[in-house]
C-alpha cells in the first residue's frame, strides 16, 4: 500500500443498502396497510352520503335544490330591491327581521335534509337466521317450506294493543311506530313521512327540525308577501300602480311566488301542529291508526292526555343518537401470515427453518446404508460412511437423476471404492445418530448424503411415502 493512504481503498465508498428492496430473506409476516373503511361507504340503504358520512340525504334530491333556489332567490330579491325602500319609508328593523327569518329557515331545513331520521341497522345474516328460526318454530312450519304471509308479534303499550310488522328487507320486527321508507330503503324509528322538499326521511330524529322548518318558511313567506304589497302600495300612492309595476319588477316576481306557496305552506304547519299536540305521525293519521272507527276502545298510547305536554315532549325533548354509526370504522378480518417464499438466502437457514426442518421427517438426513444394501451388479460397492454436503435449503432427491450433477459432485467429493463385502467400523468411525452429530445441534437437518444412481432411486421412493403420510396429516 502506497504511502498517504492511497490506493484502492482511498477511491472505495460505501454505498446504502435498501431496507425495502424484494430480497429472499423479506419477513413473509410482514402486512399490507389497507386503508380502513367508513360504514357509510357500505351502507346498504339507498341513501347519499358527503363530508365523509356526515352528511346523509336521499338519493333524489332535485326537488331539495328547487326548495333552496326558491327560498334563496325570493328572499334575495326582496333583500335587493324593497329592503332598501322600506328601511328608507318605513323601519330599518324590516331588513333585520327578514334577514333572522331567512337564517333560521335556512338552518333548520339543512338541520333535517342532512341529519339521520332515525334509520334502524339492518340484522345481521346470524341475527337474520335466528329470528327466522324463532319465526319457523312459532308458526310451526320448521320441517316445511310454507310460511305464513303476516309476520307480526304483539305487544302492549299503556293498555293498548300494538302489532309488530316483520320488515323483509331489513329482516327485523319493526319497533312500534317505525315504518320501511320505500324510497330510500330504510326502517326508520318513528316515521313520519319522506319528503322530496327537503330530500329525506322525517323521522324520530329530525321530526322537530322539519316542524321549525316548516313553521318558520311560513312566517317568511308571510312576512314578505306582506311587505312586498306594502312596497307596491307606497309607490303607487307616489307614481301610480303601474309606473310602481315598472320601477320594481322583482317585487311582481316575489309576490306571485309567495301568493302561490303561502297557503300550503301555512296549511301544513297547521296540519303539523295539531300532530304534534296529539302526539301522532303523519303515517297514522293517514291510516287511522288510532281512530275511533276501528273501535269505541281504540285510543292512542302515546298521547300524555295534554296538548302542552305532547308539544313539549316533541320540540324539547332529548334527541336520540343515532343507531347507524355510519362515521365508524369496519372490523377488518384477521390477517393471515403469508406463506414463507421458497427462495433461501446462500448464508443460511433461519431459525424457524430449522425448527421445520426438525419437525419434518423428509428434511431429516437418512440413515447411513449398509454397504449389502448398495450392492449391485456391476457397480462397486461403498465401504466407508457416505461424504456429506451442506447445502443452504435441503431437498428430496429428484425422480430423474442428474448426470451432470452426479458428475459435478462425485468429481468435488470423490468415493472410496472398496472391494464388495462388510466393513467394521470402529467406535470413532461410526457415524452418529441425528440428534447427536456434532457442530450445531441442527446440522443433521443441513446433511444430504452422496449416493450412487441406484441410492437417489431408494431415497426418492422413501421421500415419497413420506410426503403422502404428510400430506395426509
Amino acid at each position: 500500500m502506497p504511502p498517504g493512504g492511497g490506493g484502492p481503498m482511498k477511491d472505495c465508498e460505501y454505498s446504502q443498502i435498501s431496507t425495502h428492496s424484494s430480497s429472499p430473506m423479506e419477513s413473509p409476516h410482514k402486512k399490507k396497510k389497507i386503508a380502513a373503511r367508513r360504514k357509510w361507504e357500505v351502507f346498504p340503504g339507498r341513501n347519499k352520503f358527503f363530508c365523509n358520512g356526515r352528511i346523509m340525504m336521499a338519493r333524489q334530491t332535485g326537488v331539495f335544490y328547487l326548495t333552496l333556489i326558491l327560498i334563496l332567490v325570493t328572499s334575495g330579491l326582496f333583500f335587493a330591491f324593497d329592503c332598501p325602500y322600506l328601511a328608507v319609508k318605513i323601519t330599518p328593523a324590516i331588513p333585520v327581521v327578514g334577514g333572522v327569518l331567512l337564517f333560521f329557515v335556512m338552518g333548520t331545513l339543512l338541520r333535517t335534509s342532512f341529519s339521520d331520521p332515525g334509520v334502524l341497522p339492518r340484522a345481521t345474516p346470524d341475527e337474520a337466521a335466528d329470528l327466522e328460526r324463532q319465526i319457523d318454530i312459532a308458526n310451526g312450519t320448521s320441517s316445511g317450506g310454507y310460511r305464513p304471509p303476516p309476520r307480526t308479534k304483539e305487544v302492549i303499550i299503556n293498555g293498548q294493543t300494538v302489532k309488530l310488522k316483520y320488515c323483509f328487507t331489513c329482516k327485523i320486527f319493526r319497533p312500534p311506530r317505525a315504518s320501511h321508507c320505500s324510497l330510500c330503503d330504510n326502517c326508520v324509528e318513528r316515521f313520519d313521512h319522506h319528503c322530496p322538499w327537503v330530500g329525506n326521511c322525517v323521522g324520530k330524529r329530525n321530526y322537530r327540525f322539519f316542524y321549525m322548518f316548516i313553521l318558520s318558511l311560513s312566517f317568511l313567506t308571510v312576512f314578505i308577501f306582506a311587505f312586498v304589497i306594502t312596497h307596491v302600495i307606497l309607490r303607487s300612492q307616489q307614481a301610480g300602480f303601474l309606473n310602481a309595476l315598472k320601477d320594481s319588477p322583482a317585487s311582481v316576481l316575489e309576490a306571485v311566488v309567495c301568493f302561490f306557496s303561502v297557503w300550503s305552506i301555512v296549511g301544513l304547519s297547521g296540519f303539523h301542529t295539531y300532530l304534534i299536540s296529539s302526539n301522532q305521525t303523519t303515517n297514522e293519521d293517514i291510516k287511522g291508526s288510532w281512530s275511533n272507527k276501528r273501535g269505541k276502545e281504540n285510543y292512542n298510547p302515546y298521547s300524555y292526555g295534554n296538548i302542552f305536554t305532547n308539544c313539549c315532549v316533541a320540540l324539547c325533548g332529548p334527541i336520540s343518537p343515532s343507531l347507524i354509526d355510519r362515521r365508524g370504522y369496519i372490523q377488518p378480518d384477521t390477517p393471515r401470515p403469508a406463506a414463507p417464499s421458497n427462495g433461501m438466502a446462500a448464508y443460511g437457514a433461519t431459525q424457524s427453518q430449522s425448527d421445520t426442518a426438525a419437525a419434518t421427517p423428509l428434511l431429516q438426513s437418512e440413515p447411513s446404508l449398509a454397504s449389502d444394501e448398495l450392492r449391485l451388479p456391476g457397480k462397486p460397492g461403498l465401504g466407508t460412511p457416505c461424504a456429506s454436503l451442506t447445502l443452504g435449503q435441503p431437498t428430496p432427491p429428484s425422480s430423474m437423476p442428474n448426470l451432470a450433477a452426479e458428475a459435478a459432485l462425485t468429481d468435488i467429493l470423490p468415493l472410496k471404492e472398496e472391494h464388495v463385502g462388510h466393513q467394521f467400523l470402529t467406535p470413532e468411525e461410526a457415524p452418529s445418530p441425528p440428534g447427536m452429530l456434532a457442530g450445531s445441534p441442527l446440522a443433521h437437518s443441513r446433511t444430504m448424503h452422496v449416493l450412487g444412481l441406484a441410492s437417489q432411486d431408494s431415497l426418492h421412493e422413501d421421500s415419497v411415502r413420506g410426503l403422502v403420510k404428510l400430506s395426509s396429516v
